[in-house]
């Protein structure tokens, strides 16, 4: 009786032992995960900055025949009637405006110019990559308050092998830093709070899942 009542109990201390090992391990695998990512994260005063493939409405203020639609080309420059070159890339609308005027004010009195973008492609610096098991994976533009959600949908959501809950988001405004983000939960579930907002730059990283 002595001899079973020793052994029950060298089985349940190694039991204890073991589950502490268990939490243990999990409590580490817990710390070490990425913390969500911020729910609110555009700034109010963000300004599109134009990039290669974008296209450029450049109009002249009363010089019609100066006035052109012109793509930036993959050097990040453009060319417009009297312009041969102008750096593009890198610059707001605004700024690409006050370029123009000074290379035309030689030839042209005060001349008055507004740019307008029409088609959006922007720096790659400040492209959203989704990367994975996304349905199309591809880069995006920038556009302000743009979610994930916004980004699922132009990816066209999930695989059916993704495991959206493991995803990640780099912020390469942050240093790089990594935060979880719940896709499976927001696309899947309709969990709006798992929805957050983008920033310039964003990877988003969609892992397959282990069945």
């Amino acid at each position: 009786m002595q001899k079973h009542t020793s052994e029950l109990m060298r089985r349940i201390a190694g039991s204890v032992a073991l589950m502490a090992v268990v939490l243990a391990a999990t409590g580490c695998a817990t710390q070490g995960a990425n913390p969500p990512a911020p729910v609110l994260a555009s700034s109010p005063d963000y300004n599109y900055i134009v990039g290669p493939g974008d296209t450029l409405n450049i109009n002249v203020w009363r010089n019609p025949e100066l006035s052109s639609s012109v793509p930036v080309r993959p050097d990040g420059k453009v060319s417009t009637p009297l312009v041969d070159e102008l750096v593009a890339q890198g610059k707001t609308p605004t700024q690409i405006a006050r370029d123009v005027e000074k290379a035309l004010a030689t030839l042209v009195r005060d001349p008055v110019v507004t740019v307008i973008v029409t088609s959006f492609v922007g720096p790659y610096s400040e492209q959203i990559r989704v990367v994975g098991e996304a349905t199309r994976p591809q880069f995006l533009a920038y556009k302000q308050k743009m979610t994930v959600m916004d980004v699922m949908i132009a990816v066209g959501g999930l695989t059916e092998f993704a495991d959206g809950n493991k995803a990640t988001l780099i912020r390469a405004s942050d240093g790089n830093k990594r935060y979880s983000v719940r896709l499976q939960d927001l696309v899947k579930r309709g969990d709006i709070s798992a929805n957050v907002e983008m920033l310039p730059g964003d990877i988003l990283i969609i892992p397959q899942g282990w069945f």
